[in-house]
């Protein structure tokens, strides 16, 4: 299973599973992230947290806790 964490600067992702459950599984789908989605991984800060994604035309800042239940391929 490889998650949006391990996904490298300049990679474009495709959304095939979210884990984790009530509020912060709803916040990533209010977000744009949904099954199917198109995630391209624009930077990551230096000591890795948070990283910024482009979803569906604009920019996002994900923390690494985060971006360990988007499942991705």
């Amino acid at each position: 299973m490889n998650t949006l964490k391990q996904a490298k600067v300049g990679d474009t992702v495709h959304v095939v599973k979210l884990h984790g459950e009530g509020a912060v599984k709803r916040r990533i789908m209010d977000m744009g992230i949904t099954k199917g989605a198109e995630i391209f991984v624009r930077k990551v800060a230096p000591l890795g947290d948070p990283m910024e994604v482009t979803v569906r035309g604009y920019e996002l800042s994900l923390r690494k806790a985060d971006a360990e239940m988007i499942e991705v391929e």
